[in-house]
């Protein structure tokens, strides 16, 4: 089967009867899985019955591993396979619950405390319910990222009320700008202003509409909205908000958290992607910054750019992050899972700024070298280094060939 390597969902079916319903970062990874001669130690003698009782398989590639991750939760809540859902009841699954309120809240609630009939239940007056997702940590980790596009309110954010009442009194209205503090979620960018009075009822319903459409597996209805939004905002010269939608929309494009999947083959070294960047300069003339590839352990020089920088020619970490933003102005080149700078704690700081002011969830990885210009140690998740060491190594001493070399052509050329 022509298997894609990409995020998506894959169904195991006897007949027209969906048997299995799962998600995966590769799908082709994953299902080669099933047919290893060690699947009964790894995922026990059911799943084994499973995969002997199905006589057909599907897929549908997805445009990240959270599309993939939501799209799971809704295609089980319609087809109940009887191999996801036979191996809980509804009190264990994990639930996205948006509350009815004015400015409602976006929780995650185990089936336990929504059907228990408790009075801690009956609080919760829901607006709208997404799921069951079998993983909880992977639906927090999920949501994390969502609230890093669209952010929202929590249990932990009370409402400040309209400061309007106030207005014609000084006093008051100073009071109750000290009650409505904001929230330690709005101080770091994760919640709107619901807190501190700065967001209103209207343009907190846009957010909730964007949410709701996410977890509806609305992507890509969610990603023209938002495109055509920008483009309003920007004929009615609303730059600002035209500059916030134009995050959503990159970020949208972007995602992929490796983290929401266990097992991935980040982890276990081999099968993906690496970029690594480097900058190459004299005394800050012909300044330029490269990005390499290396997959499955090969370079992939087709796949090699180069950038003239525009910017500060004699700053190494302002060249590094004007590279990365101008490579992430391009969604036709397929994204990595790791990215590597050259470089120390600055850069690698540079490097997920800009990752993050995207809504990108990659890893990076730092190279340190010693006065010779070699690999000394690195920065970043030392179990991701450990797994893939060689590719990243490759990737770096391919990024400071091709940068020095063609940094050497320009002022040759230059010189000429």
């Amino acid at each position: 089967m022509n298997l894609p390597d990409a995020p998506g969902v894959y169904l195991f079916k006897k007949g027209r009867r969906i048997l299995y319903i799962g998600k995966a970062g590769s799908v082709r990874d994953r299902v080669r899985s099933y047919f290893a001669p060690d699947l009964a130690e790894g995922r026990g003698s059911r799943i084994v019955g499973m995969v002997a009782d199905a006589s057909s398989l599907s897929w549908q590639k997805t445009g990240s591993v959270l599309e993939a991750l939501i799209l799971e939760a809704n295609l089980i809540k319609r087809h109940q396979p009887p191999y996801n859902v036979d191996q809980k009841d509804n009190k264990s699954w994990n639930y996205v619950v948006i509350t009815k309120e004015v400015f409602p809240r976006v929780l995650v609630i185990r089936g336990r405390e929504l059907y228990s009939g408790s009075l801690a239940a009956k609080r919760y007056k829901t607006k709208a319910m997404y799921g069951p997702f079998p993983h909880g940590g992977q639906l927090k980790e999920a949501l994390n990222m969502v609230r890093r596009i669209f952010p929202f309110r929590d249990s932990r954010c009370a409402p400040c009320n309209e400061l309007g009442t106030y207005q014609g009194d000084a006093l008051l209205a100073r009071r109750r700008l000290d009650m409505c503090k904001p929230c330690f979620n709005r101080q770091i960018g994760l919640c709107p202003g619901v807190c501190s009075g700065e967001v209103s009822k209207e343009e907190y319903a846009h957010t909730v509409r964007n949410i709701k459409d996410l977890f509806s597996a609305k992507f890509k209805g969610l990603k023209l909205r938002l495109a055509r939004e920008m483009k309003v905002a920007t004929k009615t010269e609303d730059f600002e908000r035209a500059e916030t939608l134009r995050r959503q929309v990159l970020a949208l494009e972007h995602i992929r958290d490796v983290a929401l999947i266990k097992g991935e083959r980040i982890a276990s070294g081999g099968g993906l992607r690496i970029e690594a960047f480097d900058v190459a300069h004299t005394s800050g003339s012909e300044t330029v910054a490269v990005m390499t590839v290396v997959s499955n352990g090969e370079a992939m020089k087709n796949a090699y750019r180069k950038f003239t920088i525009r910017s500060a020619k004699n700053d190494d970490v302002a060249s590094l992050t004007e590279a990365l933003a101008r490579r992430l102005a391009h969604p036709e080149w397929p994204l990595p899972r790791i990215f590597v700078v050259d470089g120390g704690r600055g850069q690698v700081n540079a490097a997920l700024r800009v990752l993050r002011g995207a809504g990108v969830e990659i890893p990076v990885v730092g190279v340190v070298k010693n006065e010779f210009h070699k690999p000394e140690r690195f920065i970043g998740d030392p179990r991701i280094i450990a797994a893939n060491e060689k590719d990243i190594l490759l990737a770096n001493s391919e990024a400071h060939r091709f940068g020095i070399t063609w940094h050497r052509f320009r002022r040759q050329r230059s010189m000429v």
